[in-house]
């Protein structure tokens, strides 16, 4: 296990465009968030345009550890977060599934981009919004990227919801939503992947158990590479449960999200904000349980408020 400090983050650069957010480590680009709208393939709904997401997260190794727009689930947009079933106002909404046309989740502004001598990282403002242009919550989304002394990545991704109506936003339990969603790269499958949870279960067993973490990991052109999503334990039903897909669906996709309220509903009141807090290591190689919770128990020590 490692407890060492980050190294300095000499070599981190962050740049923002007029349509995103790009983070590099040298010459090596390690994610891009979408501020602009990014289009659905050719031929399929409009609906299924989507911002405020990541693709691609690329491991050290130079591979890309992200998926977006697979057949059969277009709203799948590599790193990204959002409420399925939900209701406001007596209106069933779907934040998730796009093509209902009820809802979305967008960019709105950026508050801040953040160059330090250990990390670089930005705060932008997201809008979850009923359609056309009703915002229900108004996110302030911080991202920060170091680096692990081994190089692996460390993301700390950090979700603050704030209801900006008068009524609450209603969530029922359902078996995904909310949290943070992780979609594979589309050639990962039953026989070239897998899933290790902080319970040492994986594809066939992990779904809807509880776990402090999860890491995926599969074959890339430059050999093996991962991407392990740690909760922090003070997360709204933490340690949350998880959807993981079976062999069966997809033929074995990597699809993950942790969900807090797959087993018991909740609601968003208007005044009370939410914080919902994860670390992602994205690394080169499949890491083993004991290393992945060395990650976790650094992640909780040097997070503890």
């Amino acid at each position: 296990m490692h407890d060492k400090a980050p190294l300095p983050a000499t070599a981190l650069q962050i740049t923002e465009t007029a349509d995103n957010i790009v983070i590099q480590n040298g010459d090596a680009h390690v994610l891009t968030y979408h501020k602009s709208e990014v289009a659905p393939p050719e031929g399929s709904s409009p609906l299924y345009k989507r911002s405020g997401f990541f693709h691609p997260v690329t491991a050290p190794n130079g591979d890309v550890v992200t998926g977006i727009h697979p057949p059969g689930h277009l709203h799948h947009m590599g790193l990204w977060h959002a409420w399925v079933k939900a209701t406001h106002k007596g209106r069933e909404v779907d934040f998730w599934n796009l093509a209902t046309g009820t809802a979305t989740v967008r960019y709105a502004n950026t508050v801040g981009i953040r160059r330090c001598p250990e990390a670089v990282g930005f705060t932008v403002i997201q809008h979850h919004v009923i359609l056309p242009d009703e915002v229900v919550l108004e996110e302030t989304f911080s991202v920060e990227v170091n680096l692990h002394p081994d190089g692996h990545y460390l993301l700390d991704y950090v979700a603050v919801q704030n209801n900006v109506t008068d009524a609450p936003l209603l969530l029922p339990a359902y078996r995904y939503g909310g949290g943070i969603a992780y979609r594979g790269p589309l050639h990962w499958n039953a026989k070239n992947s897998a899933y290790l949870t902080s319970e040492g279960r994986g594809r066939e067993d992990g779904h809807t158990t509880r776990a402090r973490w999860c890491t995926m990991f599969g074959e890339t052109e430059h050999g093996a590479a991962a991407l392990t999503i740690l909760g922090h334990p003070k997360n709204h039903d933490a340690p949350q449960r998880q959807r993981i897909w079976p062999a069966a669906t997809e033929h074995g996709a990597i699809f993950f999200n942790f969900v807090p309220i797959q087993e018991t509903g909740w609601a968003l009141e208007p005044g009370q904000p939410c914080t919902m807090r994860y670390r992602l290591v994205v690394s080169a190689g499949a890491p083993d349980k004991d290393q992945v919770e060395g990650w976790f128990q650094t992640y909780v020590r040097q997070n503890a408020q």
